[in-house]
């Protein structure tokens, strides 16, 4: 299987096996009843018949978060379970507490009740949310998750971070003086970094610089990791993807092959807070194959600056 560089650039969205819809819009009368503390998988109870018409959501638990909470755009990160129900019972259709890797919704590519849903949440908020099949997936439902025309959603999430268009790199700068590498300028809050490659031959073996070093925890293979990034071409020094061009944080299970190897290798062991260059030989990116749908060629050297926020 050819490893993907990151989502945006196929045009893949890395979020929860389910989508679910509530908002301001609907009560509070989640009509179930959930039980559990915040971290822990919660037990939930659903009374006997079918649910209501009506989209619900509500606050089981307010965590310490800072700021206004996610806006649409940000990378919402939460550990979550859910769950189908009609007149005919429920059923337990996603579980990311088993696999110990929480979910990762990117706000604004989200189905439009789950977008809503997630508006305004902060890090430690335990929301449940019941979602009418209307603001769900509608008439025809969704066989691939198992989702029928007749089906409302409830889900419980324990949101662990929010993450902003405007995230970044939090640290020490570090020098770095290589004129064999490229030159990385700018890249303050909600701005991309500025790469300029120099006029020589490409390393042939994977480099990888630390720009800005960070403090926060290491980052460990098989947790989600939240991130910035740009990617340039060696060859011609062109952008051909960016986080911060598409203006939100993008998130991966680092080191079990989701992304290139060049990725898995350099970002394990890092720490939250870094900004790092990376210069990714063909053999550990697309090798021979290249990408053609992102204009990458099977001999290209690709150069990326990552900035880390966050690993759960």
């Amino acid at each position: 299987m050819r490893r993907r560089v990151f989502a945006p650039l196929l045009g893949i969205v890395l979020v929860a096996p389910l989508v679910l819809a509530a908002g301001c819009s609907g009560g509070d009368d989640v009509e179930v009843t959930v039980r559990g503390r915040f971290g822990t998988r919660p037990e939930v109870s659903f009374p006997k018949g079918a649910p209501s018409a009506e989209l619900a959501v509500k606050t089981l638990v307010e965590g310490d978060g800072e700021g206004e909470g996610a806006r649409k755009g940000d990378l919402v990160v939460a550990d979550y379970v859910g769950y189908r129900w009609s007149k005919d019972g429920n059923k337990l259709l996603a579980n990311s507490y088993l696999a110990g890797v929480p979910g990762a919704f990117p706000t604004g590519r989200l189905v439009p009740g789950l977008d809503k849903a997630l508006l305004g949440v902060r890090a430690g908020d335990r929301v449940v949310a019941k979602i009418p099949p209307s603001e769900g997936y509608g008439d025809t439902g969704d066989t691939q998750h198992q989702v029928g025309p007749d089906d409302s959603l409830v889900y419980v999430l324990d949101v662990r971070g929010v993450y902003g268009k405007t995230a970044h790199a939090q640290g020490r700068a570090q020098t770095l003086n290589d004129p064999k590498l490229p030159r990385v300028s700018g890249g303050g809050q909600g701005q991309a970094p500025q790469v300029t490659v120099p006029r020589v031959a490409a390393p042939k073996k994977l480099q990888v610089r630390t720009l800005i070093q960070g403090q926060g925890p290491v980052v460990a293979k098989g947790r989600l990791l939240a991130l910035q990034y740009v990617g340039v071409f060696w060859r011609n020094g062109q952008v051909f993807d960016s986080s911060w061009r598409s203006r939100r944080p993008y998130a991966v299970t680092i080191g079990t092959g989701q992304v290139m190897k060049g990725w898995d290798q350099a970002l394990v062991g890092q720490r939250v807070g870094s900004r790092l260059l990376l210069v990714v030989p063909p053999s550990l990116g697309y090798g021979k194959e290249g990408l053609a749908q992102a204009g990458i060629k099977g001999d290209d050297t690709l150069v990326f600056v990552v900035d880390l926020l966050g690993v759960h």
